[in-house]
Order: structure tokens, then sequence, then C-alpha cells
């Protein structure tokens, strides 16, 4: 029992030494760590205070700076106030010495400041008038001469491709008959088959001396041509009384028909315009037996198209467009004297009940100008059509109507200032006016010719072109004795 006492007192007293020795390592490891980190925290302590001290440093330095470009503004800030302060010194100086000359200069001319001012801005506007007027003129010159070689390439080049009839045919509205008898056999018993005709047909027979003729008269070319189908048959056949008159009638009233819709075919083939609705056909057809002055409204139609088309491809248009409405632009011409209004607007009309695009109606609408020109392709046709009416040959007008179109082209002439005389030339193609050397300059010359164009556009009415020339001569005459 003792001996197990010693034993565990032994145990025990190695545990508690032990315990001692673990006590003292694990004190000597806490106090080495702690003395490592108040080590590290010293080194980390020392970093910012030396980051500190940089950023201190860094900072008087911009103050310091700052201090110095505050000293250098306010320094430029006084130097400025000072000359400012002699500026203004100056200035009132320079008006008070301005005012002294303008009162010597007003008592040396015997002019007033205002109207010094007006005298000087007459003179300036006299010179730059004829500073722009020379500039205006030299521009003019410039674009023209490209803009006339630009288009006789491309017109000569349409018209080239072109090729159609120079003189254009004429209505028949004269049937000839082989004798005079005939007359009295046409006219009839108290006149029952000549109005057996007229009533039929809606054309008036003139019987008169002429001889071996009859003239028809309607104010519809088809009933015309009607009629003169009608006629020339019945003349052949010989019999002649009401009911033969009736029933001739109606056969050459089918037989004009077929060939109305034969020529709106032909015409739509030779444009090359297929998909046309069958009306527009009829209608273009009708065209064959119309005519303006002298020229036939469908050759003149398939002619429009074809250079509309020509002069599209040439600039970059629509063809097909223009072709279209150049074959189509006359439309109304086949029924303006059933419906009331200007054909371009009947046609155009016309055109959008049947079914042609909104391009199409828009260049047959405007192609005399009573609607505006909002497409290329509108003003094309314009042009095609005013080259196909305006081309020698195409069409004629009577001398009366004439003569007065040439009196009214002298006429605007005249009635500018400066305008000694004014000759219309060229079937009215130019006009050549003879002004006043004293009264109108060079550059004068050159304003007169753009406001008479401009007058000539805004009050006359002509096919293609008119070219005005003014003339302005100064002769200088002495006599050696």
């Amino acid at each position: 029992m003792g001996r197990k006492i010693r034993v565990a007192k032994e145990e025990a007293e190695n545990s508690l030494n032990y315990a001692r020795t673990k006590q003292k390592e694990l004190l000597l490891e806490a106090k080495e760590d702690a003395i490592r980190i108040r080590a590290a925290a010293d080194e980390e302590q020392r970093e910012r205070r030396s980051e500190l001290q940089r950023r201190e440093r860094r900072i008087t330095q911009k103050e310091e700076n700052l201090d110095r470009k505050m000293e250098t503004l306010e320094r430029r800030e006084r130097s400025l106030n000072n000359r400012e302060k002699e500026i203004q010194e100056t200035r009132a100086g320079v008006e008070d010495i301005k005012r002294k000359q303008i009162r010597q200069l007003e008592l040396i001319s015997g002019l007033s400041n205002a109207e010094a001012k007006e005298l000087l801005l007459k003179t300036i506007e006299s010179e730059v008038r004829e500073d722009a007027s020379r500039r205006i003129r030299e521009i003019e010159i410039q674009f023209k001469e490209e803009a006339d070689h630009k288009a006789r390439e491309i017109v000569s080049l349409a018209i080239q491709r072109c090729a159609t009839d120079v003189v254009a045919e004429t209505t028949v509205s004269v049937v000839p008959i082989p004798s005079d008898d005939m007359k009295g056999r046409i006219i009839g018993r108290e006149g029952r088959n000549i109005r057996a005709l007229e009533n039929a047909t809606g054309v008036d027979l003139i019987i008169d001396d002429t001889p071996e003729a009859v003239t028809l008269s309607s104010f519809d070319p088809v009933r015309r041509e009607v009629a003169r189908v009608a006629l020339t048959k019945l003349i052949l056949d010989g019999r002649i009384h009401p009911a033969r008159i009736e029933e001739i009638v109606e056969k050459a009233r089918s037989e004009v028909e077929a060939t109305i819709r034969e020529a709106g075919e032909q015409a739509a083939y030779e444009a090359a315009v297929p998909g046309l609705h069958p009306e527009l056909l009829k209608l273009l057809g009708r065209l064959k037996y119309r005519f303006s002055y002298g020229q036939n409204v469908l050759m003149h139609s398939i002619e429009v198209a074809h250079l509309a088309a020509m002069l599209a491809a040439e600039i970059g248009a629509d063809d097909e467009v223009a072709k279209k409405a150049g074959l189509l632009h006359d439309i109304g011409k086949a029924v303006d004297h059933e419906v009331e209004g200007p054909h371009a607007l009947i046609g155009a009309d016309i055109a959008k009940r049947l079914g042609s695009s909104q391009e199409v109606v828009k260049a047959i609408s405007s192609h005399h100008g009573e609607g505006e020109q909002s497409s290329l392709e509108a003003i094309i046709v314009s042009t095609a059509d005013a080259i196909s009416g305006a081309r020698p040959g195409a069409r004629r007008e009577s001398l009366e109507h004439y003569v007065k179109r040439l009196e009214a082209l002298e006429n605007v002439a005249n009635s500018f200032e400066g305008v000694e005389k004014s000759f219309a030339i060229q079937a009215g193609r130019e006009v050549r006016i003879i002004v006043k050397p004293t009264e109108i300059d060079d550059l004068g010359s050159v304003r007169l010719a753009r406001d008479i164009v401009k007058k000539i556009e805004e009050s006359l009415e002509y096919p293609g072109q008119i070219k005005v020339t003014v003339v302005r001569e100064t002769r200088a005459v002495d006599y050696a004795k």
C-alpha cells in the first residue's frame, strides 16, 4: 500500500514537472509571438508614418504652387485692368478725334453725316451691283456652256435613235364623188338622204359648188371618219336611201371601232408598253383621227414615248414610267370634246381610273404645267413632248395666229425701258432687241435679257424655246474735211 502511494506521488511530481516545463515553453512561444507581432506593428506604423509624411510634403508643394499661381494671376489681372483703362482712354481720345474730323469734313464737303453715308452707300451699292452682274454673267456663261453641251449630247442621241416621219399626215374631211350628179342622189328627195346621213353619223355634210367633192364637218374626228367610210361605201354601192344609210353607217361604225382597237394595240406594240387596260387601248386608237396643228396625235404620242424612254435611260431615270407616261400623255384629247377641262388633267384622271401607277398619272397631269412636276420622269415627259411638237415640220398654225404670236413677242420686248427696237425672227424662235446705248450699259444688257426671258415665260405660250438676244451698239461718227 505504501509503495503504491510512493509510485503515485512520483507520477504526480513527474506530471507536475512536465506541466511546468510545458507552461514555460508556451510562455516563451507566446512572448516570441508577441515580440514578432509588435515588431510587425511597429514596422507597419513606421511605413504609414513615412507615407503620411510623403503626402504631407506633396500637399505642401501643391499649396506652394497654388500660391505662386494665384500671385501670377493677380499680377496679370492687375495688368489687364491697367491695359483696359489705357484702351478706354485711347478709345475716348480716338472718338474725340473722329468727331473733330467728321466736323471738319462736313465743313469742307458741305454734307452732313447722314448725307455722306447715303452717298457712300449709293456708291458701294452701284459697285456691288456691277460686280454681282459681272459675276452672274460669268457663272451663266460657264453653266450655259456645260448645260448646252450635255443637253445637245443627250437630246441629239435620243433624236438620232428615234426615227419618225417629219411631215405629219392631215385629216381627211373631203370625200371625192365620181360626178356632180351624185350630189343630188346624196341629198335625196326633199333632202331626206342627207338628213338621214347627218342624223345617223352626227356629222354635217356640206354640198356646195366644189366640183366632185363633198365636205364633212364635225368636232368629233371619230364621227367624221365613220361618216367618211359610210359615204364612200354608199357612193360605191350606188343605193342611197334612209334604210340603206342606217345599215351602212352601222357597218362603218364597226369597221372604225375595229380600226381604233388595232391602232391602239399597234401603238402600244411600237412603243413597247405592254399590259395596258383595253379601254386605254381604245382611247389611244381614237387619237389616230385626232390632229394638233396638223400633227397626228397618235404618231406624236408614240414619238414622245420613244423620246422619253431614251432621255430617261440617258440620265438614269425610270425609263418604263417615262415611256408609258409619254405614250398616254395626250390620252385626254380622245375625249376632251366630251369632258370639260384641260386634256392633261382629263387624261390623268382616266389613267388613274384605269389602274395606271401614281408616277405615270403625275407625269400625265403635269406635262403642260397644270400640275406640279414632282418627279424626274414628269420633267422628261414634258421635255419629250416639247421636242416632238417643236421640231421643224411637226406642226403648223394659221397665219393669223402666227402673226399674233410674233407681235406678242415683240410687244413683250418693247415694254422694257431702254429698248429701241425689237425683231422676232426664225419663226418666233428668237427675238433680237436693239437697246439705247446711252441708257443701257453692257451689264444692264445682261440683266435686261434675263428680265425679258422671265416675262416671256410668265406671259406667253409657245412650243420649244425662245432665244433672247440683246444688242448694244455704240457708234462714233466724224467727218474728214
